[in-house]
């Protein structure tokens, strides 16, 4: 089985190549215009659990949504509460949620368009291509696929805010005027209309009715009818679950409906409706039946029905119903109002011949996909019948009585069951009768054409929801909708989106993962708007790292600002390296980092004035401004910094108006407490080289208010005195002993001369 679908794959693959280049060749010949082709493609109702409404072509009434009905441009859809719906366009598969509301704007060859005015969508998105375009518009924004993948919109009740989820796959986010890109594992919550704001985090893949979709998608990939057909083939997902495949020779692979009835033939278990642009468009009742009466062909082996697909190696082209009409001059049904309609399956290798409008081109693209055909023999055919109205064209299931189906016309225009209302033709008749769609194009539409055999309901989206603008990157097509229909009135237009530009692909700001941010409307697409997480977060630079003042990713020449970079060294200052531990002074810029303030081992360890490495010049000295380095211009500039709070403890920043007052004291004041909490040996006397020390700048609030750790440990704002008995009584003591022992006076009169006047 496995070598002879390979086989046939393979050759298939070969001849639909050959068939659709002498088609290319043949339509450029006949310079035939391809506007008037109805689309390729078409999407299916094949999942309803709960209350589904519908809305063919955004007119008339609203219906019961039921399985297998053919979906295009203008249908509406509303999922009631506590309710779910499941549409399929080709490959790809939309989930809709609970109060959602959604409208079909295009349905196109390459291009799907979709309107969300309000609920949950969950896609899946097999293939996307370079030219593919798969776009679903919000109140706010315009969400478009760069990859395929799997993907979750959520537009909230005021229809303001925009959820979307990117749980496989890349997307692009277009609103007020800026373009962003969400990759894998984001989800980006954008709130606002005129000016769009965004809050990036992760995905919570726990909601139930994520659970749900992707329990969906689970059942798709063990699917084996992907083997046979193309995964382009909307429907064929349900094929496994109804019938079972086998090959026949002559045919190839076939798949055989299992548990129908005696009398069942295709087309029979159904009813039509009408369908713009292809008109009057078969509806089955079986659900697995929308896959093999709109692609393939059926043939008759072995006293039952098996259903033949097209090449498995290219996507084949959507059809309402492949079937051939027969009545005319030959044949009537004398019953009913009209006569009668009758029709019956083609068989493999049997010119399809729409009776819509189309082009030559999409004659041959609709055989040539669908069966084993020639290019040649389709225009042999599609001539006869067309151009020279060749009726006696011979087809294999036209001599069948049991696949001939015959209807009055009452039963085929207001959409009733089929195999209720069967007229039995005589097998002359059926076989005198001619092949002609003449009959079935002058059949106009009535009001029960469009909503099919579905029973009227009255749940539907409410008003405001349905007037909703939304953003677009791109204009919808023209509704088609009937020229006149019996009974109906013209349905008012749909409310109009509101186009904005994109940007391309790689120019969109990536958001990150923490990313925060709005994009003032009116902007360029990448220009002006904020980053997420701040200024770091432009290209080249690290968009995971959140920001932190003073931080290393903030030290670029873009970010070296003072708002950003909170380290600036002043030139010629080597001692206000961040790397250098000796320079770890009390004050430094480069101790505002957090944790500089409270482990600051380095300013211990250089508070002696011995060291040479802090026996600076005098212009290094702080305590000592120089021309040019006023004591005001610290505060002002860590004014600027932050001027509420110091990010890195917590703490009230400095203010000019209490840091001059600390660097007015006294240097001597200032620094005898220092020195006596870390040498407590040292003689009160101060020292030259402690004044020119850098650590007789005052001490900073932070380090003020600390806990004390010593009983030296006070607040060192309030000047003490230089000598303090507690601090040195066994030399208060000796020195006291010594001055009341009368040999020692005369020698403390002499050392007293030379004292100065203070000390004597």
């Amino acid at each position: 089985m496995k070598n002879i679908r390979t086989g046939f794959s393979i050759a298939g693959f070969a001849a639909a190549i050959l068939l659709l280049l002498q088609t290319a060749v043949l339509a450029s010949a006949q310079g035939q215009d391809n506007d008037q082709d109805p689309p390729a493609r078409a999407g299916r109702i094949s999942f309803v659990q709960g209350s589904v409404s519908f809305q063919p072509g955004g007119q008339g009434d609203w219906v019961e949504g039921t399985m297998n009905r053919t979906l295009t441009v203008g249908d509406n859809l509303w999922v009631d509460r506590d309710s779910r719906a499941e549409i399929q366009i080709g490959s790809t598969s939309v989930r809709l949620g609970p109060e959602t509301s959604v409208s079909f704007l295009d349905v196109g060859n390459d291009v799907t368009q979709l309107r969300l005015s309000v609920g949950s969508l969950f896609f899946r998105v097999r293939h996307f291509g370079g030219d593919n375009t798969f776009e679903v518009d919000t109140p706010n924004l315009a969400f478009n696929l760069n990859q395929p993948g799997e993907f979750r919109l959520d537009v909230n009740e005021n229809g303001d805010q925009t959820i979307a989820s990117v749980f496989r796959g890349e997307a692009e986010i277009t609103g007020s005027g800026n373009s962003y890109r969400l990759t894998q594992g984001q989800q980006g919550t954008f709130s606002g209309t005129e000016q769009l704001n965004y809050d990036v985090a992760e995905i919570n893949q726990n909601e139930q009715f994520t659970q749900w979709a992707l329990s969906r998608d689970q059942r798709e990939d063990r699917v084996r009818s992907r083997e046979y057909v193309s995964d382009e083939m909307t429907g064929y997902e349900d094929l496994d679950d109804y019938g079972r495949w086998r090959n026949v020779a002559g045919y190839g692979n076939v798949w055989s409906p299992s548990g129908v009835p005696g009398d069942w033939a295709p087309y029979r278990y159904g009813h039509w409706v009408y369908v713009s642009p292809w008109g009057w468009t078969w509806t089955e009742d079986e659900p697995w039946g929308f896959a093999p009466f709109h692609y393939g062909r059926w043939a008759f082996v072995e006293s039952s029905w098996c259903w033949v697909p097209g090449p498995v190696a290219v996507a084949p082209v959507y059809s309402p119903a492949l079937v051939a009409f027969v009545g005319g001059g030959g044949f009537s049904v004398g019953v009913g109002v009209g006569g009668g309609v009758g029709w019956f399956p083609l068989a493999p290798g049997e010119v399809f011949v729409p009776w819509y409008r189309t082009s030559p081109r999409y004659v041959q693209n609709v055989n040539v996909t669908n069966t084993r055909v020639n290019v040649t023999q389709v225009t042999n055919v599609y001539n006869n019948v067309t151009v020279n109205k060749v009726t006696n064209v011979t087809y294999v299931n036209q001599r069948n009585v049991n696949a001939v189906t015959v209807v009055n016309h009452d039963t085929f225009v207001n959409a009733r069951p089929v195999h209720n209302n069967i007229v039995r033709v005589d097998a002359r008749q059926i076989a005198s009768a001619q092949v002609s769609h003449e009959a079935v194009r002058n059949i106009q539409p009535e009001r029960q054409s469009l909503a099919g055999s579905a029973r009227p309901i009255d749940r539907r989206p409410p008003q405001q929801v349905m007037n909703r603008q939304v953003v677009a990157t791109r204009q919808p097509v023209a509704m088609n909708r009937p020229e006149a229909i019996r009974g109906m009135e013209r349905p008012a237009a749909p409310p109009p989106v509101r186009t904005v530009k994109a940007a391309p692909p790689a120019q969109a700001q990536p958001l990150e993962r923490g990313a925060k941010g709005s994009g003032r409307p009116g902007g360029a697409m990448n220009e002006g708007a904020p980053r997420p997480g701040g200024v770091e977060n432009r290209p080249g630079n690290n968009p995971n790292a959140a920001p932190r003042p003073g931080a290393p990713e903030n030290n670029r020449p873009e970010n070296n600002r003072p708002e950003n970079n909170r380290a600036v060294p002043r030139p010629g200052a080597p001692e206000n390296r961040p790397a250098a531990p000796e320079n770890n002074r009390p004050g430094a810029p480069e101790n505002k980092r957090p944790g500089g303030v409270e482990n600051r081992p380095a300013p211990l360890e250089n508070n002696r004035g011995a060291q040479p490495e802090n026996n600076r010049q005098p212009e290094n000295n702080r305590a000592a401004p120089r021309p040019g380095n006023r004591p005001e211009q610290a505060p002002e500039q860590q004014q600027r910094q932050n001027p509420n709070m110091r990010p890195e403890t917590g703490r009230p920043a400095e203010t000019p108006s209490t840091k001059p007052e600390q660097t007015t004291r006294p240097p001597e004041n200032r620094q005898e407490p220092q020195r006596n909490q870390n040498r407590p040996e040292m003689t009160p006397p101060p020292r030259q080289e402690q004044q020119n020390a850098p650590e007789a700048r005052p001490q900073r609030p932070e380090n003020q208010n600390r806990p004390a750790a010593t009983p030296n440990n006070r607040n060192q704002n309030v000047p003490r005195p230089e000598a303090r008995p507690s601090d040195n009584r066994q030399q208060d003591q000796q020195r006291r002993n010594d001055r009341n022992n009368p040999e020692d006076k005369n020698k403390d009169k002499d050392k007293d001369k030379n004292k100065p006047p203070q000390y004597r």
